[in-house]
């Protein structure tokens, strides 16, 4: 049984970048936020079951999990050797990995084959060297930051207005693209990455970001998280995002490097310059990446366009036919109203989904709901703030009717049980911003005419509107206390007699008889 157990999205990107890249547990534990023995057990678990990779794209994700976990009373997996031991064996003279294996299978009959003995220990070798060269392969790497950017003058308000500068550097030709945001959130972070890479017409097949906020959700060294959003992004573009570790500036040289660089050769030569808009300065960015582009590096004796072109040019990752379209992911679980709230608007789901935990996935034009990697629902986005959209597919049968009302139907029909009844009716809705949020209250409030008559119902309004204490729990409360019932007497106070009160009398005018 895995020590750690993970999502299904985390699994199935485990899978890809393994089948697809065949990149090691190492770094795929890197991209995915994972451990490394986790990610050896869950490969072991997928060898193991018998599944075809690609998967079937009609397999989801509880019958992927059967798959992998048969049954909790299964054998456990195979016995590890003994790495450390191994090490020291390896490090005598004339040994050799077949003896090892011979030896380990000796005493675990059971145990791994050859080839899989030999790639164990492998890793384990690799996951123990403090230092490595970096060494970036043709179309393997490139590497992405933000920094410091330019700033514009709005013509409307007349005040500045600073951006962030955002910095893709490739690994073998160091060619960059660069260009400002008005932010580092999750929206700007990714539509860069998708600027970068229809700017070459090429995708890295592995993309090293710092550990910043918008691409990582959760900073670590050894296990960082990436945004729900990010990762989407790279499953588009087929590449695998890799973050730099924390605290390693070898791992994000290059884009720390290309930011300066952007400051110093190119921001500089823009100091003078006015902008008035983000577009701008953009624009203005692109041409002197076209200079700098040009300009020959005295180390190589090319340019950077000559080094992309022979180097990751051919070695990169083709583009799909249509630019990424970003889509904002957050989690959310449904309410008994069987509704999921994102930005401020509530969107309907089926109500057998109602209390559990689902994925949203949102662009600017559509919505769409998740349970388990399958969508369950879709939605035309609106930006009503604390709006409702439903579907009456979604609905119980019971609650289907609800939609068919409208307020001045509502109350006209209240109006037939007494006027306090429908003044009741019409003050609970007046007091909703959406009048759809009070047809409840104002149909229960109806309903109550049935046990208790509608002359009863009436004077219950009347006092509650009385105490101005309006609301369905309250007019039912005075029926069931039968305070309805009775008479609001004016309360007589008692004259005194007192020598020291003069009473109204006194200060009644007097005639003058002159």
């Amino acid at each position: 049984m895995a020590k750690e157990r993970i999502s299904m999205r985390h699994l199935r990107e485990i899978l890809r970048l393994r089948k697809q890249f065949g990149l090691s547990p190492r770094k795929i534990g890197q991209s995915c936020g994972v451990g490394r023995t986790t990610v050896q057990e869950y490969l072991q678990r997928f060898d193991e079951s018998g599944l075809p990779w690609p998967l079937p794209p009609n397999l989801n994700d509880d019958e992927l999990n059967n798959k992998l976990f048969p049954s909790k009373n299964k054998v456990a997996s195979k016995p590890l050797p003994d790495f450390k031991d191994l090490a020291i064996e390896m490090a005598k003279p004339n040994m050799n990995f077949m003896v090892l294996w011979e030896e380990y299978k000796q005493d675990n009959p059971n145990g791994y084959q050859y080839s899989q003995f030999c790639r164990l220990f492998s890793e384990y070798i690799d996951a123990r060297k403090y230092s490595m060269v970096q060494i970036h392969k043709g179309g393997e790497k490139a590497f992405v930051d933000f920094g410091e950017g330019l700033s514009y003058t709005d013509m409307i308000s007349g005040q500045e207005v600073k951006t962030r500068a955002f910095v893709f550097v490739w690994g073998a030709s160091l060619r960059m693209f660069a260009c400002c945001t008005h932010d580092e959130k999750i929206h700007s972070w990714v539509n860069a990455h998708t600027d970068a890479v229809e700017y070459f017409g090429c995708c890295p097949r592995i993309t090293v970001p710092d550990n910043l906020r918008s691409g990582v959700s959760k900073a670590c060294r050894y296990e960082p998280e990436l945004n729900i959003s990010y990762a989407a992004w790279a499953e588009y573009y087929n590449t695998a995002i890799i973050p730099a570790r924390v605290r390693r500036p070898q791992d994000k040289s290059l884009a720390e490097i290309g930011v300066k660089i952007v400051k110093r050769w190119i921001f500089v030569r823009l100091r003078h310059r006015q902008f008035f808009s983000l577009a701008e300065i953009n624009q203005a960015i692109l041409e002197m990446l076209e200079i700098l582009d040009n300009k020959i590096i005295k180390s190589r004796g090319k340019s950077r366009k000559q080094l992309f072109l022979e180097l990751d040019k051919p070695n990169a990752l083709p583009l799909p036919g249509q630019p990424y379209q970003f889509s904002e992911w957050k989690k959310a679980k449904a309410g008994i109203n069987y509704h999921v709230l994102f930005d401020n608007h509530s969107y309907s789901i089926p109500y057998t989904y109602a209390k559990q935990e689902l994925e949203i996935k949102a662009t600017d034009r559509v919505i769409e709901i998740y349970r388990k990697n399958e969508r369950i629902c879709i939605h035309k986005r609106s930006y009503i703030k604390n709006g409702y959209t439903t579907d009456k597919a979604h609905m119980l049968e019971r609650h289907r009717k609800y939609l068919e009302w409208t307020p001045e139907r509502i109350i006209q029909w209240a109006e037939r049980y007494g006027q306090s009844v429908k003044l009741a009716v019409k003050t609970i809705i007046e007091k909703k911003y959406f009048p759809e949020q009070a047809y409840r209250s104002c149909l229960g409030i109806i309903s109550l005419e049935k046990k208790f008559s509608s002359k009863r119902l009436d004077a219950a309004c009347k006092r509650a509107l009385e105490h101005h204490s309006c609301t369905y729990h309250s007019i039912k409360r005075i029926l069931d206390r039968n305070l309805d019932l009775l008479e609001d007497k004016p309360t007589v106070t008692e004259k005194i007699h007192h020598e020291n009160i003069r009473g109204s009398e006194y200060y009644e005018p007097t005639v003058s008889m002159n």
